[in-house]
């Protein structure tokens, strides 16, 4: 964030038409914990005509809904039954009843109706890959200022998220935050729902930054990523993709917010990163400035080296019960790029 609710065919059997119920709380109360990069399927099937069906919606699959059930349920379900049914059909990827579903999702609840009803409406859609008629039906109602606004704005951003409406989702969490980095970054959004029924959610700042690039506007969102106050590894990545945007700043300007970047990545033990962010480093200057990386490639190769030799012995040693002590210690080596022979080691 990083997947609209829609299960993959590997999981038709852990039930993942009940994924989109999981999401309702969530809907219900607009901000999430902050706690936690899949984008959400796209409206496929929106502007096509009226499927005219010959034979089955579907073909008999072991797991799905008999095709006379289903044309009763077409027929006489509820929001609840409906939305049931468009999680089953994404996870077979049955498109005709999708297609179904979708046309009379948006017929079964006519306005005026009340806000939970709209906002289960819109899900019932977004779960059967909807999103545009999902903004159809949340544009029929008009929501009383405070929480209920606020709700609104959120079903809103998934369903523009969903149909990769950059620009409306971009003014959704302006709309939402005022723009203001500190409610970006607390504001949590959910993204996905896993396979274990826990939902993953992002920060509001990081989504509002990819809504950003995508539309070009690439100072606003290295702006927002500088702005971000969380520490360690999220810090040190921020600050890597501000790097890649500000392309106009002077290189010893972008030079020191790798440094930064590698401080942050230190304090946070996260030693993967710190390589990936001294190749960057070294990228930036040897493509920038035409003379070789020196110092990155002498902080690169003494931590790519340690990390190979501690990795090694810490394979064995870890095998070991006699050697417990010794496996700690090396691992914790591995986690650790400030200490000695680390990136962030003192130079001779």
């Amino acid at each position: 964030m990083p997947f609209l609710l829609y299960s993959p065919v590997g999981a038709r059997r852990r039930q993942p038409w009940a994924w989109g119920l999981a999401l309702l709380p969530l809907v219900l109360a607009a901000a999430l914990p902050a706690e936690a990069k899949l984008p959400f399927i796209g409206d496929l099937f929106r502007g096509q005509p009226k499927p005219k069906v010959q034979g089955p919606s579907a073909p008999e699959l072991e797991g799905s809904t008999p095709e006379a059930e289903f044309q009763e349920l077409l027929k006489t379900g509820d929001l609840r039954a409906l939305n049931l049914a468009c999680q089953e059909a994404a996870s077979f990827d049955f498109v005709t009843r999708l297609q179904l579903l979708q046309q009379r999702l948006l017929t079964v609840a006519p306005p005026p109706q009340p806000f939970p009803v709209v906002l289960v409406n819109a899900n019932a859609l977004l779960s059967c890959r909807a999103p545009d008629a999902a903004l159809e039906v949340l544009n029929r109602f008009g929501p009383a200022p405070g929480l209920e606004r606020e709700q609104w704005l959120v079903q809103r951003w998934r369903a523009a998220m969903a149909g990769l409406h950059h620009d409306l989702a971009a003014r959704l969490l302006e709309q939402l935050t005022a723009a203001d980095p500190e409610r970006l970054e607390t504001l949590a959004l959910p993204v996905r729902v896993n396979e274990d029924g826990t939902v993953l959610t992002r920060p509001a700042l990081d989504l509002y930054v990819e809504h950003l690039i995508v539309l070009e506007r690439h100072q606003e969102a290295a702006a927002l990523l500088l702005a971000g106050r969380r520490p360690g590894q999220v810090a040190a990545e921020r600050l890597s993709q501000a790097v890649a945007l500000l392309g106009q700043l002077p290189l010893a300007e972008r030079d020191q917010l790798m440094e930064r970047a590698l401080d942050q990545a230190a304090a946070a033990q996260a030693w993967g990163l710190a390589i990936a962010l001294l190749e960057q480093q070294r990228v930036l200057i040897e493509s920038e400035s035409g003379a070789v990386a020196e110092r990155s490639r002498a902080r690169l190769s003494r931590l790519s080296q340690r990390l190979d030799d501690a990795y090694s012995e810490w394979a064995i040693t870890r095998q070991d019960s006699g050697q417990s002590a010794r496996a700690d210690a090396l691992q914790q080596q591995l986690r650790s790029p400030r200490d000695p022979g680390g990136h962030a080691a003192p130079q001779p």
